[in-house]
């Protein structure tokens, strides 16, 4: 079976689809160490950041 890090990645959470086609052809092309880099990287972001985000506030 050929590995997909289209696949990978989306299964990890990543909005790959919310990409343009450019984006995403590039993301096509990682390798599996690659994406496990990128997935590595998400985990620890979100552990850091804790329970809270910050939300935008746009006031006119």
């Amino acid at each position: 079976m050929t590995f997909d890090a289209l696949d990978a990645l989306r299964e990890a959470g990543h909005p790959v689809d919310l990409l343009a086609v450019e984006q995403r052809s590039v993301l096509a092309g990682l390798s599996e160490s690659e994406v496990a880099v990128l997935n590595s990287v998400k985990d620890r972001l979100e552990a850091a950041a804790g329970e809270v985000e910050g939300q935008e506030l746009k006031l006119l």
